[in-house]
């Protein structure tokens, strides 16, 4: 795509809050952009459940691209082929300062952060998603700086999305669109686990 066909103003959005979908909304947004032959790139802070649905979906659009950054699940090939469903066992998600894999966690986090620099620094991406990269800097194994440089690095063509609950004033501040999903009511309330297609 050449220069003059991308957007003509990038601008800072933010999905935080207490509610369900951040990312879906992140990821909604990306489709909308990779249907107008922008390019879009999310990238997945402390995720790597491989049998998420976007990853199939985005597959299949050569200008939407998905890096996860994250500790995988056990059972990541049966639940990809379709042979059971996620247990929520939380063996994926970092669980505090007490995680016996807190290294594993941080050097995701890491990787993660030296991936997006390079892709804001080279300023070829129209979309940029930062998805869940709160919960990185909630955990301490990034810090409100970190994030704000992010910001500044990003060209003034690309569109940046940060996702996560609890995102700081600092970077509240910044963004140009702030939405909070507020939770009002939750299925995981009544006893309802994750559903494969909906949650993942």
């Amino acid at each position: 795509m050449e220069l003059k066909d991308r957007l003509t103003q990038g601008l800072v959005q933010v999905y935080t809050g207490t509610g369900k979908g951040k990312t879906t909304a992140a990821l909604g947004l990306g489709l909308r952009a990779a249907g107008h032959g922008l390019e879009v790139e999310m990238i997945q802070y402390m995720k790597g459940s491989t049998y998420s649905g976007e990853l199939f979906s985005t597959e299949q659009l050569s200008n939407f691209n998905i890096r996860q950054f994250g500790k995988g699940c056990p059972y990541a090939a049966g639940i990809r082929q379709g042979l059971m469903k996620c247990t929520a066992c939380g063996d994926c998600f970092f669980k505090g300062e007490e995680d016996k894999d807190k290294k594993i966690h941080l050097k995701f986090v890491e990787w993660a952060y030296q991936y997006t620099k390079q892709v804001l620094g080279a300023g070829k991406k129209d979309l940029v998603i930062l998805d869940e990269i709160n919960n990185a800097l909630r955990y301490d194994l990034l810090k409100v700086e970190e994030i704000l440089d992010l910001i500044k690095l990003k060209s003034d063509k690309t569109e940046l999305i940060l996702t996560g609950r609890g995102m700081p004033e600092e970077i509240l501040e910044r963004a140009d669109l702030v939405t909070e999903m507020k939770a009002i009511k939750h299925p995981y309330e009544q006893g309802i686990k994750s559903r494969w297609g909906i949650e993942y």
